[in-house]
């Protein structure tokens, strides 16, 4: 089956280098691809994305060597198992607050004993191998994330979910929750504690923890901290800071 780099990186104890796309096409994809991330996430939540475009996407990033994640929008069972159906080798659900959304997040993603994932691996056997339905359960990477007040309360029930490889923290959100600043980087002391205390959990249960970053430097010292998966903008993000570099250039010139 084909390697989940992921896990070939945690095992040597190496961040991941996430990008993010938000853009609802393939050929912005394939693009993001052949510049060395280590994983692409197709953002099916909160970027412009339905799902027959995501198959494309997905097909777009398999030009290359980067690894294919989908964030879903909920924890639902249809479309976690419709994301890894269609090749994804890692999935990040949202809003997962307790142990038991974990646990079914575990289930949706697993086929039996170990989980009630639904067979049908319609691309991801084109995209993993002939023997995807026997090493799927410990290929795939699973993500909960942790961006609510309720999952910080419930955090050490939620890591200690067998089967849950890794954790994924939404600033934004976890500072709304928090009555903060909603931002990426430069978080509020109490947001900042509370990421600071969720990779320290993570680490003490084994599970590795990633998160979204808007700057190099912040996504650096979190790496520091030890987070090991570190998304570093998105498409859209890049495609509007190219933009306004260029037109600033040329503003001041007095164009």
């Amino acid at each position: 089956m084909r390697e989940n780099r992921l896990r070939t990186l945690w095992r040597n104890d190496q961040a991941v280098l996430n990008g993010w796309l938000a853009i609802a096409n393939s050929f912005s994809a394939e693009t993001m691809a052949h510049q060395g991330w280590d994983s692409l996430t197709i953002d099916l939540q909160h970027g412009v994305i339905d799902y027959a475009a995501m198959v494309t996407m997905l097909q777009a990033i398999s030009t290359t060597a980067t690894v294919p994640v989908v964030r879903v929008p909920w924890l639902e069972p249809g479309i976690i198992m419709k994301s890894l159906d269609a090749g994804a080798y890692g999935i990040i659900c949202p809003m997962v607050n307790t142990r038991e959304d974990a646990q079914k997040l575990v289930a949706y993603s697993h086929y039996a004993p170990r989980g009630t994932r639904s067979f049908g691996p319609i691309r991801a056997t084109m995209y993993g191998g002939a023997d995807y339905p026997s090493q799927a359960n410990d290929t795939v990477v699973v993500f909960a994330m942790i961006e609510t007040a309720q999952a910080l309360d419930n955090l050490d029930d939620i890591l200690s979910v067998e089967g849950l490889d890794a954790i994924y923290i939404g600033p934004s959100d976890l500072s709304l929750s928090l009555g903060c600043r909603p931002v990426f980087d430069d978080v509020d002391p109490k947001a900042a504690q509370a990421i600071d205390h969720i990779v320290e959990r993570a680490k003490a249960h084994g599970v590795y923890a990633g998160i979204h970053n808007g700057r190099s430097d912040v996504a650096l010292a979190r790496v520091a901290k030890g987070y090991r998966f570190v998304t570093l903008g998105s498409d859209a993000r890049f495609l509007a800071a190219g933009s306004q570099a260029v037109l600033g250039e040329m503003r001041a010139g007095k164009v």
